[in-house]
Formats: C-alpha cells, sequence, structure tokens
C-alpha cells in the first residue's frame, strides 16, 4: 500500500478534545504548623540617684610689677674760636676736651 519508495507524510486530523475527568483525591499526611504569637510586657524599674554638685572656686592671686622705663637725650653745645688756617687754636682740636661727663 505504501510506495516504499517514496516518503510520503501522514495526513493530520484535528484532534478530538474529550472532556476533563476528574481522578480521585489523593491525600498526603497532615503537617504541622506552629505560629508563635509573642506579646511584649514593658515592666518599669526606677532606681532613684541623687547627685550634688560641688562648685569650688579658687582664686590664684598673682602679683605684677610694671615698670616703665624713660630716656632723655642731652645735647650741650660748645663754641671755640679756633683761630684760622694760618694761626690755629691748638685746643680746638684735642678729643680729650671735647668728652662731656655725666
Amino acid at each position: 500500500m505504501f510506495n516504499r519508495h517514496h516518503h510520503m507524510r501522514p495526513i493530520c486530523c484535528p484532534p478530538n478534545i474529550m472532556p476533563t475527568q476528574i481522578a480521585p483525591a489523593q491525600v498526603s499526611p497532615t503537617q504541622e504548623v506552629v505560629r508563635t504569637n509573642i506579646f511584649n510586657t514593658i515592666v518599669p524599674h526606677f532606681h532613684p540617684i541623687h547627685t550634688t554638685t560641688v562648685n569650688r572656686h579658687i582664686y590664684h592671686h598673682q602679683h605684677f610689677y610694671p615698670r616703665t622705663y624713660s630716656e632723655v637725650n642731652e645735647y650741650y653745645q660748645t663754641s671755640q674760636q679756633c683761630g684760622n688756617m694760618g694761626n690755629p687754636n691748638p685746643q680746638c682740636f684735642n678729643p680729650q676736651q671735647r668728652r662731656f661727663d655725666s
């Protein structure tokens, strides 16, 4: 019936959809689930403490002796008759005579 030398494809028909069937139920063993409820309760505990603050004031006396300074400039003038180039006064050029002592 089939030709062995020719490859022929089978002819496909649309499928027939049958009604859904329900199989008998499969029951697994019961599992235990633990649900924990937590209730928080606050219990106040009072432990009184009294603190006294002592403020200690200490005075440190420091003594200072400020000193002021002053300076005085004294100026002196002398006037000598030294003569002229031809007749000089020898005392005009004596450096010891120009010194001023206090």
